[in-house]
C-alpha cells in the first residue's frame, strides 16, 4: 500500500467513526451485508482489508439516508445507484441474490432476534425454508422505522390483513388472463396485477391524506411512494 492510498482511504472502523453520529445503527456487519448485496464495492489493501474511498463514504451515506428517511427497499436504492453510476464511481454493482439468511436480514433491517420473532409471529415476515426474500427485508426495515414512533408489530396485523384482501381482489381480476392458454398469459397477468396494485396503493395514499386532513392534523402532502408516479398505461388490460 502506498502512502497516498493510505491517506485517502479509510478502514472499516474509521468508516464507523465517520458515520455513527449520523447513523447510530451502522455496524460492521451491516456494511459487509451492503457489500455482499452489491451496493458498495470498497477496495482491498494488499493484506486484504477493506479500504473505503471518499466516494465509497458518500455512497454509504446515500444508501443509509435513503433507508432511514425514505424507507426505500434495497432493490430500489440499488437501481438508483446503477442509474447514477457514472456520476459516482465505477460500473454498476453486481446482481444481488434473491434470498438472504437470517443474520443478513437482521443486519439489513437493524433489528434483533426478538423483534424478528415478533414479526414472524404476527405474520408480517415469512421465510422460505431458512431464507428470506427481499420483501421480508423491506417489511422488517419499515417496521423497525415505525418502532421509533412507538408502533409495535401487533399494531400492524390489520396492515397484513388488508394486503391479503387486496391480493385476493387482484387474483380475482387477473383470473381470466391466467386461464388463457397463451404462453404469455402468466407474464401478462403478472404485469396487470402489479399495475392494479399501484393504483390500490395510490388510492390508499389519497384516502390516508384525506383522513389526516379531516382529523385536523396539518402538514405537507404525503410524498408519493416509489413507483407510483405516472399512470399505468395498461391497468385494465385483460381483466374485463
Amino acid at each position: 500500500m502506498n502512502a497516498s492510498f493510505a491517506r485517502s482511504y479509510l478502514g472499516i472502523g474509521e468508516v464507523l467513526v465517520e458515520l455513527r453520529a449520523e447513523f447510530p445503527d451502522i455496524s460492521v456487519s451491516k456494511i459487509r451485508f451492503l457489500e455482499s448485496e452489491g451496493l458498495i464495492s470498497p477496495a482491498r489493501s494488499p493484506s486484504g482489508y477493506r479500504r473505503f474511498s471518499p466516494a465509497d463514504l458518500d455512497q454509504l451515506r446515500f444508501i443509509l439516508t435513503a433507508q432511514r428517511d425514505q424507507y426505500l427497499p434495497l432493490r430500489v436504492i440499488k437501481e438508483r445507484l446503477e442509474h447514477g453510476a457514472h456520476e459516482r464511481h465505477g460500473p454498476p454493482a453486481a446482481d444481488r441474490s434473491e434470498m438472504v439468511g437470517r443474520r443478513e436480514l437482521l443486519d439489513a433491517a437493524g433489528i434483533d432476534e426478538g423483534q424478528l420473532a415478533e414479526l414472524e409471529a404476527h405474520g408480517l415476515v415469512r421465510r422460505v425454508g431458512r431464507l428470506y426474500g427481499q420483501d421480508a427485508v423491506d417489511v422488517a426495515t419499515t417496521v423497525a422505522a415505525l418502532a421509533s414512533y412507538g408502533v409495535q408489530a401487533r399494531n400492524l396485523r390489520t396492515v397484513g390483513t388488508a394486503a391479503g384482501r387486496d391480493v385476493a381482489l387482484i387474483e380475482q381480476l387477473v383470473g381470466p388472463v391466467l386461464r388463457q392458454r397463451r404462453p404469455q398469459a402468466r407474464t401478462a397477468a403478472g404485469r396487470t396485477a402489479r399495475e392494479i396494485a399501484v393504483l390500490l396503493l395510490r388510492l390508499h395514499r389519497a384516502m390516508l391524506e384525506s383522513a389526516l386532513t379531516e382529523a385536523g392534523l396539518p402538514g405537507d402532502e404525503l410524498p408519493e411512494p416509489e413507483g407510483l408516479s405516472g399512470c399505468p398505461p395498461t391497468a385494465a388490460r385483460g381483466v374485463r
